[in-house]
């Protein structure tokens, strides 16, 4: 294994845990590229303020949860505005449908279980989950994690609800500049493959391909060109949502199992 990346270039788009991610590329013998298509990840307190005291004087008759650590600074800040048992009641008195093991540890925590669980740890699976259930004329409270979900967002209003968007972390953009040459490395073929950790990630540079005329251009590099690598499901939906099919995506959403399945990948394919 300790040679499988030799002579590839990874840019790593994700700026957390940047530098243990290079070192991973680096001991399997490849060159890593910081190439951050992120900025700052900061809790938006006003925003959840409003949530909770929206979520807690109108309960819905159905709560979605997508993240734990969403579910948790939900908590967190309930308690700051000493609402927690409210809405801990809140949440026990509606059902519950959540995506993703680390959602479903959050609820256990706090003696709560989901009705519905997604059966693939993606928003696709949960839209699968709540496909029989009659939504119409429902309110419905959706946690999200500084991270827009358009396509669940649509099918919950065409199933007739009423959606609270509730959005307790925000993801900026990048520095200026550093979208546009990453779309370069890609486009040029300067990098033979790029790690996202994160949907928003992939988000800003499609976004920033699109205001430029050019995500065509981006999606056939990633077809052919370039390796899109994912360190999960939730980012892989950011990717197919545009366009790209062609991903590597470990069966454990771990940063190391992301790189031995770059690398058991190229192995197979030199």
């Amino acid at each position: 294994m300790a040679e499988q990346l030799q002579g590839i270039t990874v840019a790593l788009a994700g700026p957390r845990k940047a530098e243990e991610m290079a070192k991973l590329v680096q001991n399997m013998g490849g060159t890593a590229l910081y190439r951050p298509a992120q900025g700052t990840v900061f809790l938006d307190d006003e925003a959840l303020r409003e949530g909770i005291a929206a979520w807690t004087t109108r309960p819905p008759d159905l709560a979605v949860l997508t993240t734990g650590m969403g579910l948790d600074a939900l908590f967190g800040m309930a308690e700051k505005m000493g609402l927690e048992k409210r809405f801990l009641e809140v949440l026990s008195a509606s059902p519950i449908a959540a995506r993703g093991y680390k959602t479903v540890n959050a609820l256990k925590k706090r003696g709560l279980q989901p009705e519905v669980r997604d059966d693939d740890g993606s928003t696709a699976g949960l839209i699968r989950g709540l496909r029989d259930w009659n939504l119409k004329g429902k309110s419905v409270a959706l946690q999200l994690h500084g991270d827009p979900a358009p396509r669940l967002v649509a099918w919950l209003k065409e199933a007739g609800a009423a959606v609270l968007q509730v959005e307790p972390y925000l993801h900026t953009p990048p520095e200026p500049g550093a979208l546009a040459r990453l779309y370069g490395d890609i486009t040029e073929g300067r990098v033979d493959a790029v790690a996202f950790t994160s949907a928003p990630q992939f988000r800003f540079l499609a976004q920033y391909a699109r205001e430029q005329g050019k995500l065509q251009e981006l999606v056939e590099a990633f077809a052919d060109r370039v390796l899109a690598v994912s360190v999960g499901r939730i980012t892989s939906e950011s990717l197919k949502e545009e366009g790209v099919t062609r991903i590597v995506l470990p069966a454990h959403e771990r940063m190391g199992s992301m790189f031995v399945e770059l690398g058991k990948y190229i192995s197979e394919h030199r």
